[in-house]
């Protein structure tokens, strides 16, 4: 006989359904959830959050795992434990994107100059006025066509690329077109330093002249020591693991307009992230100037 029948049989006998209960080991929210066939309020509640986990994963291209997609719930409102969304997640089949490792794509130039390290791995957010210090890199994105090349500038302090180029070589070109076009959307109030590796790009002598044209002053860390420059390789982790690697690129062109909507309107303007407190570079910079 199954439970419900038994219990049932046992209540109209002159028994409690207390007593019955226990007899079988059911509580008895469970006998009359299944009496009733009404959910309660936990299960009500979980499908509502359900709902809501499930759109903030796709907002965010899939790449949250349970932190970030906890933290942008809490920012929504919601009132829910980092467990609870980590056992829906599973129930969802919702997974966030893990970062891989990257090729070095600079190569450093024996003969430049020696420049100083002017952060010395203190890429904190709080360590500087935001515009006061900036890091970049160069990564690539193999499509169809060919290689195309990335360099970056971000801000140290509110984590937002300020700048960034494309290219089909690795010339200094290429991050110098970064640098200026960061310079002409921050127009930084006071003295700059940019932060790079040893790449020949980064130290050649046409980047110093530009550097001090546009008052910037040039900061490198040491010879394959990647956590020198680690924030501007956090940023190629993070661009590859949720847009670049995650699907091939026909063209350059293709690539290219992928990272732009990626970066000025997702990344710089909504990505949490967790060395701001879950929030967004964007929101960073605006609580920063209040």
């Amino acid at each position: 006989m199954s439970v419900h029948p038994f219990i049932e049989a046992e209540k109209q006998g002159g028994h409690s359904v207390k007593r019955a209960c226990e007899l079988l080991g059911v509580s008895r929210a469970a006998f009359y959830a299944r009496r009733t066939a009404v959910p309660g309020p936990r299960a009500v509640r979980d499908a509502e959050l359900a709902e809501r986990i499930a759109v903030v994963h796709a907002r965010s291209r899939d790449s949250y795992g349970v932190p970030r997609v906890h933290a942008q719930l809490r920012q929504d409102g919601q009132r829910c434990g980092r467990r609870r969304v980590a056992r829906l997640m599973r129930a969802l089949g919702l997974a966030g994107r893990y970062q891989r490792r990257r090729r070095q794509t600079t190569v450093p130039d024996p003969q430049a100059s020696l420049r100083p390290d002017l952060i010395e791995r203190d890429f904190t957010p709080d360590a500087a006025a935001i515009d006061t210090r900036w890091c970049g890199d160069i990564t690539y994105i193999a499509t169809e066509e060919g290689w195309l090349y990335l360099a970056t500038v971000i801000d140290i302090a509110s984590r937002r690329v300020v700048g960034w180029a494309t290219a089909d070589h690795l010339r200094t070109g290429l991050v110098a077109e970064a640098l200026q076009q960061a310079c002409a959307r921050r127009r930084p109030a006071g003295p700059v330093i940019f932060h790079s590796d040893r790449g020949c790009q980064y130290t050649s002598a046409a980047y110093a002249e530009l550097a001090t044209r546009l008052g910037v002053r040039l900061s490198v860390g040491r010879t394959g020591q990647c956590w020198d420059n680690a924030l501007a390789e956090s940023f190629f982790a993070t661009i590859k693991g949720e847009l670049l690697d995650t699907r091939p690129w026909p063209t350059r062109a293709a690539a290219r307009r992928a990272i732009f909507e990626f970066v000025e309107s997702w990344y710089n303007l909504h990505r949490l992230h967790s060395s701001l407190g879950y929030r967004s570079p964007a929101d960073y910079e605006a609580a920063r100037a209040a």
